[in-house]
């Protein structure tokens, strides 16, 4: 019997997220998902409105995204930033000759006035992405990453710096006054709530920040479900665990189920940490301990329709609790 609310919502950014987007997006009609994506990554460089997080979601879902990476565009070209290279102007942060055509659209569009969701929207359409995919909000903000080098711009620290320097504190400036997305603000007949394996400092929270967010979240009588980042108390991509050490959580699977808790009912838990099952539900958290490794097209499908199982067996128990 299909469920009543038939909607997903699913909070990314980054590959992992990306990735569980793509699975969701081919097991849901394109009508039954929103993906709303962290743009506190975002930034200017070489003059351009740079959007890391949506435009990784945008090419996985449109098919186009750089199969070894998870991000940039396949079959990509570097005559742009090889040119660059030779005239001393900065290479740190590479963009291909395929991706700045994205980036010049976006900064045109925006500085005519468009807003960041209209034309996250027209760019999804024209790469054939059927499934919404809207920014967190339209107002600026940006993640600084507090550190034993001082403050930094997420970027400078991600990609610059490697992350290497030991992370202290992250803020989200301009958060406080941002106005979330109504799909954030408003989440009508929904189905669940799926929080992606996505970084829960630099993916998650930021879109948490926004005001009346997480109030919004923490109120929803629909199940609302985390795929877990870590596995094995490593992160499947990118420098969750080394955050989850620095900001003095445990490094583990469970680690991030506490950070969590009191916003979801359900965590999606890896075969490998099988062991951690009891002690993030005596955090008041249901587990389905599955395998969370998406290797292929093959294993975002079937983690995603494990994911869609989930969901409708918490709804059923949340009926009849």
């Amino acid at each position: 019997m299909p469920h009543p609310s038939t909607r997903i919502l699913a909070l990314a950014g980054g590959v992992g997220g990306a990735k569980l987007a793509l699975g969701l997006a081919a097991a849901l009609p394109a009508e039954a998902l929103t993906v709303a994506v962290n743009t506190a990554d975002d930034f200017e460089h070489l003059g351009l409105s740079i959007s890391p997080d949506l435009d990784t979601v945008m090419y996985t879902l449109a098919g186009i995204a750089n199969p070894e990476t998870g991000w940039g565009r396949r079959d990509e070209t570097w005559a742009v930033m090889d040119a660059l290279g030779q005239l001393g102007a900065e290479t740190w942060f590479r963009l291909g000759d395929r991706d700045l055509a994205t980036h010049i659209v976006r900064t045109r569009r925006l500085r005519a006035g468009a807003r960041l969701s209209e034309v996250t929207r027209e760019l999804a359409q024209r790469l054939g992405v059927k499934c919404a995919i809207v920014p967190m909000t339209d107002d600026p903000v940006r993640t600084i990453v507090s550190t034993d080098q001082g403050d930094l711009a997420f970027q400078d620290w991600f990609v610059r710096l490697h992350c290497e320097p030991a992370v202290r504190a992250i803020r989200f400036a301009g958060a406080e006054t941002a106005t979330p997305h109504p799909a954030l603000r408003e989440p009508r007949d929904l189905r669940g709530l799926v929080v992606c394996p996505s970084n829960p400092f630099v993916s998650v929270a930021p879109i948490l920040a926004i005001p009346g967010v997480r109030n919004t979240i923490e109120g929803l009588r629909i199940p609302r479900v985390a795929v877990t980042p870590i596995v094995g108390g490593q992160a499947i991509k990118g420098p969750a665990a080394k955050m989850l050490a620095e900001l003095g959580h445990d490094v583990s699977a469970l680690g991030v189920a506490r950070y969590y808790a009191g916003l979801i009912d359900g965590f999606l838990l890896d075969r490998t940490d099988a062991a951690l099952a009891p002690a993030i539900e005596a955090l008041g958290i249901k587990v389905q301990v599955t395998d969370t490794m998406m290797r292929n097209d093959l294993d975002k499908r079937r983690l995603a329709a494990t994911t869609l199982e989930f969901v409708d067996a918490l709804a059923s128990s949340l009926r009849h609790s």
